[in-house]
């Protein structure tokens, strides 16, 4: 039969992973709410602090290998905790870059993205790197993965004629747009050196 696409999926391993090793490493006894706001009071770029989320095994983006997590440029006199936790969302927020524009090198250019107002992106840090890193803006829904899975399923069981059909009671609880995309260029552009020489 044939195959019906309606989008193409990102996959970075170690996002996730890496916000919770995170907290359990750095935040023990501290909400995702409570790292959040400590991220907040760290100038983007972490102060020169760069983090990159692997290490959850191979990456399909960096064709099926297995780098690592890292951890760069600590200033054991500067770097503390909230560093870290900022650090991370940035990192998390470059990795999806690299993998956008390898989306992009293939003539997939999003205008907007959507998602869910659930896990990062109820972190305005994270949101904030995430949208000027990328520099696309982002519709936020008040929903989270769960509902996304269960539409797909219901376009699979053909319970919804089509896509337009199954999300035309969603409407957006926000629109982030870029505002920094300068800035976030710099920094993104220095973590990609070093992630550059961890490929070669």
């Amino acid at each position: 039969g044939s195959e019906v696409r309606i989008g193409v999926l990102l996959c970075i391993n170690g996002t996730g992973i890496l916000n919770r090793w995170i907290k359990d490493i750095a935040g023990k006894g501290l909400s995702y709410q409570q790292i959040n706001e400590a991220a907040k009071t760290i100038p983007a770029g972490s102060e020169g602090l760069l983090l990159f989320p692997f290490g959850n095994g191979a990456e399909r983006m960096l064709n099926n290998r297995t780098v690592q997590a890292q951890i760069l440029n600590i200033d054991l006199n500067k770097h503390g905790n909230a560093h870290l936790y900022r650090a991370a969302q940035e990192g998390i927020a470059f990795a999806f870059r690299y993998g956008l524009d390898i989306m992009r090198e293939n003539g997939m250019n999003p205008q907007v993205i959507r998602a869910g107002k659930a896990n990062l992106f109820l972190s305005d840090v994270f949101t904030s790197s995430f949208v000027n890193t990328l520099n696309v803006p982002v519709e936020l829904y008040n929903c989270d993965g769960s509902v996304g899975a269960a539409i797909g399923a219901g376009l699979g069981a053909k319970i919804y004629a089509c896509p337009k059909e199954a999300f035309q009671h969603f409407k957006p609880v926000q629109l982030v747009e870029p505002a920094n995309q300068d800035e976030y260029d710099a920094r993104y552009n220095n973590w990609l050196v070093e992630l550059q020489k961890k490929l070669n």
